[in-house]
């Protein structure tokens, strides 16, 4: 089954509206430049606690679902554990996908 949510995420690398890697996205939630984050199932509890703390203090919509793998493939790069979307439309629309997806 194709996974909307995950083709989207592709399309929004191609945009240039991805932010990748734990210091960038980091530095991009402090500086209210994130407005969606994803964090791979395979990350460190120490990173997925520091990252729910900050999203949760900004108020910015934070998934932990897929799979290293999943993310690196959508991303055409190896090893992503921690990607943040920079553009609020495209987040609305993967948020838009991520309900879709999960309303069974």
């Amino acid at each position: 089954m194709k996974d909307n949510f995950i083709s989207f995420l592709g399309i929004a690398k191609k945009a240039g509206k991805c932010i990748e890697g734990y210091n960038k996205c980091e530095e991009s939630i402090k500086k209210g430049n994130c407005y969606l984050l994803l964090i791979s199932k395979e990350a460190a509890e120490n990173t997925k606690d520091k990252f729910t703390t900050l999203c949760d203090a900004r108020d910015i919509p934070l998934i932990i679902y897929y799979s290293r793998e999943e993310l690196s493939k959508a991303l055409g790069r190896e090893g992503i554990n921690v990607v943040g979307i920079s553009d609020s439309s495209i987040s609305k629309r993967l948020i838009e996908l991520w309900n879709d997806k999960n309303k069974n």
